[in-house]
């Protein structure tokens, strides 16, 4: 009998642990994301009438959002300010430090302070806030006690208080750090709401991205015309219509009369279906199988409208029509998700 050898005894034993810690890695990190989207939940069920101040604050604001903090409450501070400037209300992120020598001079009577101290006492932030509100500035805290200096300076306090935080040592920011993270996007989001910002307006502060195209691009850019239409008539013989969508790769050929007026669609799927229940259904013309009033849109409408559309209805390619039903073009899912790189204009 063969006997086992101590490598492989040894490489045995290795790969148990290393499944061990896989194991409890998963069970910790689930019980880190439970322990913190639990925190989030009981700071939503605390927000009052302070929320409400805050938010009136903001939009009262003819000036900028200074958001400040040190440390983690720091980054958090950056990326709030980022959200903040993002939808519409502009804003910077002053270091704490930097502005008690010197930075201060960036602060301007019109602007806003919105500071993050979770122990409400750091250091930092009390050297500078006796400034702040010589100046005049009207200043929200988010913070963990709302029973400390920095919250009795602050013309709000809001209470992100955690009971611990995720660390198993209860040391670093983490259960904190989210529940301030929100707090800010509260803020941000009822002040938009509030402002009425439209999807329109956020498009034409993100130009760049590709959310910003599809919100500010519109169907005519980059629909097909011309040539580049799969089009036949409804007395079409479905094998030649099979051809014309084979050649224009759209998965689709639309069904128009002589007047360009859209009568229907015939799909893949359309086809499918004929092939299941006729066995002669490559000389049925294309207007007993077609689909009847097919989804469209018109020309002129954003992207984002086109891509809600077929979402919402389950499709890939819209017709595109005026007023009078008549074709102009067609769109497909593809173009739209392809269209963060150069428009393609009326391309055929």
């Amino acid at each position: 009998m063969e006997t086992v050898s101590h490598r492989e005894k040894a490489g045995s034993v290795a790969r148990d642990k290393v499944e061990d810690t896989i194991r409890k890695a998963i069970e910790h990190g689930r019980a880190a994301i439970l322990q913190e989207s639990a925190a989030v939940a009981k700071l939503a069920e605390r927000l009052d009438k302070s929320f409400e101040t805050a938010v009136q604050l903001i939009l009262s604001c003819t000036g900028r959002a200074v958001f400040t903090g040190i440390g983690k409450s720091g980054h958090v501070a950056r990326k709030l300010a980022s959200t903040f400037t993002s939808t519409g209300a502009p804003a910077f992120f002053l270091h704490p430090a930097e502005g008690a020598h010197g930075d201060l001079g960036a602060l301007q009577d019109t602007d806003i302070v919105i500071a993050i101290s979770n122990s409400g006492s750091t250091s930092e932030l009390e050297t500078i806030f006796p400034t702040i509100k010589r100046l005049g500035l009207q200043s929200i805290l988010l913070t963990g006690k709302l029973d400390s200096p920095l919250a009795n300076l602050a013309d709000v306090a809001l209470d992100c208080s955690v009971e611990a935080e995720a660390c198993p040592h209860n040391l670093a920011p983490t259960t904190s750090s989210t529940c301030a993270m929100v707090m800010g996007h509260a803020l941000a989001i009822a002040a938009l709401k509030a402002r009425n910002f439209s999807s329109e307006e956020f498009a034409r502060l993100h130009p760049g991205g590709s959310l910003g195209r599809r919100l500010l691009m519109r169907v005519r850019d980059i629909m097909h015309t011309g040539s580049a239409i799969p089009q036949v008539s409804p007395d079409c013989k479905v094998r030649d219509a099979i051809f014309e969508i084979t050649g224009k790769r759209l998965g689709c050929a639309l069904v128009c009369d002589s007047e360009q007026t859209l009568l229907g669609i015939f799909t893949d799927g359309d086809l499918r279906r004929l092939t299941l229940s006729n066995e002669d259904f490559l000389n049925f013309n294309v207007k007993d199988g077609m689909t009847v009033s097919p989804k469209s849109i018109s020309a002129d409408a954003l992207l984002d409208e086109a891509l809600s559309l077929m979402e919402k209805s389950s499709i890939t390619v819209l017709p595109v029509t005026d007023s009078k039903n008549q074709v102009g073009g067609i769109l497909h899912l593809h173009d739209i998700l392809s269209s963060s790189g150069s428009t393609r204009l009326g391309k055929a």
